[in-house]
């Protein structure tokens, strides 16, 4: 299934907008612009078959990161994409619930595997918080549920991951995005013993690189950098709120590391933005959202001077509607910035 919209692109955006590819601001993601400080490696990360040692100390790690309950398997994934491209077949084909205004992976993940994307199923996915708007979900009824949580490290108390102790379920976490090294590709799967022990088998042997091994695991345990950061990037978040909102955007929502925004014309804004090689995100269904992540500390003077150009596009578009962007009818999306 090709052509499925996602964020990144910078190629793409130089084809169309000029500039090298370090004049380029990419907010068009939710990975946090300042990653985890890469630790020294040893040669064998590089050079030997991953071992079990530096697996299991991943997984004790990640256990503990994120209060795994007890009865719950984990397995570890060159990717949280890596493992939403499987779970569609650890269970035999039927009916499943997703929600429309979602990451667009899950129902593409489904549908490949033969799937039924409708309500009143016996499956469900959820994204929580959902991306783009940030909205938390309720602990899913369905027999057989997947909640992605690649984005909740930034609000680790709204996590649903008791849940994995529950038949059926499965929770996964993204490292890429809150560590901000997602060129490792490191995600993890938690839940039910069965569907994690399918979910292994379908990834095979060594799926996880040893220098990812390595890295993964001393992050999981630098508690003081989790915390230390997600305090960072609220206040970033708060920020660009600000300075969206004082060039006429309205905040929907969104997590700490991304926002979403309403304006009259969001891909006119996203023109604007591109020309000053700054790279943002809309969505196919709604033409007045406007996805903006957040830029590193030693750029927010790009976006700055960016959004003097954008703010003209949307109060022009504002003025154009009767100075008026079209109400919102989502739900509520929730902040955490």
């Amino acid at each position: 299934m090709a052509g499925r919209d996602h964020g990144g692109g910078i190629d793409a955006a130089r084809a169309i907008y000029g500039g090298a590819r370090s004049d380029w601001l990419d907010l068009s993601t939710g990975i946090n612009p300042e990653p985890y400080p890469l630790p020294e490696l040893s040669p064998e990360a590089w050079t030997a078959l991953p071992d079990q040692a530096a697996m299991d100390r991943l997984l004790t790690a990640a256990r503990r990161f994120w209060s795994v309950p007890e009865g719950a398997a984990i397995v570890a994934a060159p990717g949280a994409s890596a493992l939403i491209a499987q779970i569609s077949y650890v269970a035999p084909a039927g009916r499943v619930a997703i929600a429309p205004r979602t990451y667009n992976e899950h129902e593409a993940s489904f549908r490949m595997a033969g799937w039924e994307i409708g309500p009143n199923a016996a499956a469900e996915v959820v994204v929580h918080p959902n991306n783009p708007d940030g909205a938390l979900s309720l602990p899913p009824n369905a027999p057989f549920t997947t909640i992605d949580e690649s984005f909740c490290d930034v609000t680790p108390h709204a996590s649903l991951i008791a849940e994995a102790a529950r038949p059926g379920r499965i929770v996964l976490k993204s490292f890429g995005k809150f560590w901000g090294l997602a060129g490792l590709r490191l995600g993890f799967a938690i839940g039910d013993p069965a569907h994690i022990s399918a979910l292994r088998d379908r990834l095979g042997p060594w799926a996880v690189p040893g220098p990812a091994l390595e890295i993964g695991a001393t992050a999981l345990e630098d508690m003081v950098w989790a915390e230390t950061t997600r305090a960072r990037l609220d206040k970033d978040a708060s920020r660009l709120d600000t300075l969206m909102e004082g060039v006429g955007a309205v905040t929907l929502g969104g997590t700490s590391l991304f926002r979403l925004y309403q304006v009259p014309e969001a891909p006119a804004v996203q023109d604007a933005l591109g020309r000053e090689h700054v790279l943002t995100r809309v969505f196919p269904y709604d033409a007045t959202w406007l996805r903006v992540g957040l830029p590193p500390k030693a750029r927010w003077p790009q976006l700055e001077h960016a959004l003097g150009t954008a703010g003209g596009v949307i109060r022009a578009g504002k003025a154009s509607r009767g100075n008026a962007v079209p109400p919102d009818t989502t739900r509520k999306a929730q902040s955490s910035g």
